[in-house]
């Protein structure tokens, strides 16, 4: 489902009010202070412009605005002076304290805003094509409106590997992920479905958050004759389905949008849920991000009801939120209890993505020691 415009950017211009639609994929409501902001403003004043709150809707030239980009990041990034700020101890406190940084960085870099046509022209000197790529994102809207340059280069990067695809081992083809829709880019957990031994019988299978799809397509490669598989994203069910039938599997996947279980008992339900219980910044890192493990606990507490006799849920989680001491073995423990489950086996594998090898993040204290485990499940 593609998005739809309706909140408006405003600003003054030699005493004249303007106004145009405006698009933030993350939800970011449009700025209240507006400058113009052309090729004759230095990196240093871009800077100071962001850090005190104004957006700066860009005039001149579309290279420039991304060398300005570089330039903003560099600055952004600079290192903070030794004993400028206070140590922190608590692998939470830590966690939050990183996420407040992220989340100050994305404002500041936001601030820079391109001004597009309603039919998906960037509105400025040597600006690149880019009307496919709005096109898979957004409807075509009755005017023209205005994105950060950060959130325009987002929708080109997803188009890249729109256009490219991930290619999946297992499979030996590749998914299409879709723009908002978490990307299958990781490896090591689609290797635990695909090489844990299936119940016997094994007729009906859920995949539980489908996202893209790519459980539900290794599911039916290992030859389950039904899969449902539920999303309550829009986009993840239109991506899920177009994979699903570019690869071949659509007779056994059935891609329906709904929150959880269909209203049946399957001999399997697989689910790889958000792991982190934290609010998410953005649509998609809802894909990442639980408040509360209200999704996990959700999951656990309903997925006896939904088993066969001899059925297994097979859970696919990072304890990544345990090292942070954001949830503990224990609650998770309990709530598989809570739930009418119990443990039968349990398969680990580790991460293998570059941030668990880079000392330099905030977070590899917990991220050198993540384990990714799927948890099999019995009533």
């Amino acid at each position: 489902m593609k998005i739809k415009l309706s909140q408006r950017l405003s600003w003054d211009q030699d005493q004249v009010s303007h106004s145009r639609l405006w698009f933030s994929e993350a939800g970011v409501p449009p700025s209240e202070k507006v400058v113009l902001a052309d090729d004759t403003f230095s990196a240093n004043t871009l800077y100071q412009l962001a850090q005190d709150g104004h957006a700066m809707l860009w005039q001149g030239d579309y290279q420039n605005v991304r060398q300005a980009l570089t330039a903003l990041i560099k600055r952004v990034d600079r290192p903070k002076r030794v004993g400028s700020e206070k140590k922190l101890t608590s692998p939470a406190d830590i966690f939050n304290h990183h996420r407040e940084e992220q989340r100050k960085r994305a404002t500041i870099l936001g601030q820079l805003l391109i001004p597009i046509s309603k039919t998906f022209e960037i509105q400025l000197r040597r600006g690149q094509d880019v009307k496919e790529a709005f096109s898979q994102v957004l409807e075509e809207p009755t005017e023209d409106f205005v994105i950060s340059l950060r959130g325009l280069l987002a929708i080109i990067s997803a188009y890249e590997w729109y256009k490219k695809g991930i290619l999946i081992p297992y499979l030996n083809q590749k998914m299409t992920p879709y723009f908002g829709v978490f990307s299958p880019a990781r490896s090591e957990y689609l290797d635990l479905v695909a090489y844990q031994t299936l119940p016997i019988p094994c007729k009906l299978a859920f995949d539980i958050g489908v996202g893209s799809g790519v459980l539900s397509a290794i599911l039916a490669k290992r030859g389950i004759k039904k899969i449902i598989a539920t999303d309550i994203d829009s986009r993840a069910i239109a991506c899920a389905s177009f994979n699903m039938k570019n690869l071949g599997y659509s007779a056994q996947v059935e891609v329906i949008q709904q929150a959880l279980f269909p209203n049946m008992k399957a001999d399997l339900i697989v689910c790889n849920p958000p792991w982190v219980p934290a609010n998410p910044s953005s649509p998609i890192e809802s894909a990442v991000f639980d408040p509360e493990s209200n999704f996990l606990k959700s999951f656990l507490l309903q997925a006896a009801n939904h088993l066969s006799d001899q059925g297994r849920a097979w859970l696919i989680l990072s304890d990544f939120a345990e090292h942070l001491g954001l949830r503990s073995r224990e609650e998770l423990l309990q709530w598989i209890t809570d739930g009418g489950l119990k443990v039968v086996n349990k398969v680990d594998v580790k991460p293998k993505h570059p941030k668990t090898r880079n000392n330099d993040d905030p977070l590899f204290f917990a991220r050198s020691k993540e384990v990714t485990s799927l948890w099999e499940l019995s009533k």
